[in-house]
């Protein structure tokens, strides 16, 4: 049964994540948090719903943000392969610091698990170390906690701090104007989004994680514990220039997520890639309609930068120096709101 929408199977609502809920569950959070500390206490920056925080400390600005791997970490337990989590729980944090052009400076890991084992934490902090040297963020300290009443297994995340350098200002879509291109890079894979969904979907099927799916080189276990890419070199690298209006960081949500960077702007995604790979394969699998595989994972494109047209082709060869040759147009940006895919008859009105 393919996912063409004619028979669906499976839903994020269905596998035990539903967004409408989590979203009313946050609404009704921050209506009771009214505090505002005074102002020398710092001045935050408004930009609601933006991938990390920032706050004004003098003339400084500082980004930060909280993030965990995700049911991703029952995989990694399943087939004791920890090293690509760690790595992932910098990233997770490092890629939206990158999503508002900040330079991350510090990470902290948050380690949650009913029993600490030495093995497991050497792995994992192999991880972390990659994650570190491809993001040039520092280790600072950490926490971890023994709750066996609370966690079977070991929850893994983190948080991290960025700042801004001389003449760069925060990057937060509000300058995105009519006529903007959308530029994509590739992901490598499902990164650390939807694996609740997945993980249903593998199990209803009796998927053997051993082994290849058709067309892949490696067992199925290695495709889905590869780490996500990490996109702060993009973002350095780009994040001064003033043809520059938005990045976005293509995470759970998937597509919806450009509509955080401002409510004005309709993205037409009419060069965003077909699901192909891991992204055809469980949709096919599990029967999975196209509005439901476009808002749940990033189906291909990770991260997103929004640009003036203008300098197109010096804006790519500085995005390959960065080590995005991969990169391209994938869309561009007109008057209203939401996310469009053409090609498919998709669209979403605003984040969710």
């Amino acid at each position: 049964m393919g996912g063409d929408g004619r028979n669906p199977r499976w839903s994020y609502a269905r596998a035990g994540v539903d967004r409408a809920k989590v979203s009313e569950g946050l609404k009704a959070l921050l209506r009771e948090v009214r505090y505002r500390p005074p102002p020398a206490s710092g001045r935050p920056i408004d930009a609601p719903g933006h991938y990390a925080g920032m706050v004004r400390i003098g003339r400084e600005t500082i980004a930060m943000t909280t993030d965990t791997v995700g049911t991703k970490v029952l995989l990694a337990a399943e087939l004791h392969r920890w090293e690509g989590v760690g790595e992932d729980a910098v990233q997770v944090n490092v890629n939206d610091l990158a999503a508002v052009g900040a330079r991350p400076a510090a990470f902290v890991d948050t380690i949650l698990c009913s029993r600490p084992d030495p093995e497991v934490f050497r792995s994992i902090g192999r991880g972390i170390e990659r994650g570190l040297r491809a993001s040039r963020c520092a280790l600072i300290g950490g926490e971890t906690a023994v709750v066996p009443d609370i966690v079977n297994e070991t929850d893994l995340g983190g948080t991290a701090i960025g700042f801004f350098p001389p003449k760069r200002a925060p990057v937060t879509g509000e300058r995105i104007r009519w006529g903007d291109v959308v530029i994509g890079i590739p992901s490598t894979g499902f990164h650390a989004n939807g694996y609740t969904l997945i993980r249903r979907i593998l199990e209803e099927n009796r998927v053997d994680l051993s082994r290849p799916r058709e067309g892949a080189t490696v067992s199925l276990g290695e495709e889905l514990l590869r780490p996500g890419r990490i996109y702060v070199p993009i973002s350095e690298a780009v994040a001064g220039l003033p043809e520059v209006h938005g990045f976005a960081h293509i995470t759970g949500g998937g597509v919806r997520n450009l509509s955080r960077l401002n409510p004005r702007a309709r993205f037409v995604l009419d060069g965003w890639p077909s699901p192909d790979g891991l992204f055809q394969w469980i949709q096919e699998l599990g029967g999975l309609r196209a509005e439901e595989l476009f808002e749940t994972f990033n189906t291909g494109i990770g991260f997103a930068v929004i640009a003036r047209p203008v300098r197109l082709s010096a804006l790519l060869r500085r995005l390959a120096r960065a080590g995005a040759a991969d990169a391209r147009v994938v869309g561009h940006v007109e008057r209203g709101g939401g996310v469009e895919l053409p090609n498919l008859g998709v669209r979403y009105e605003g984040y969710s």
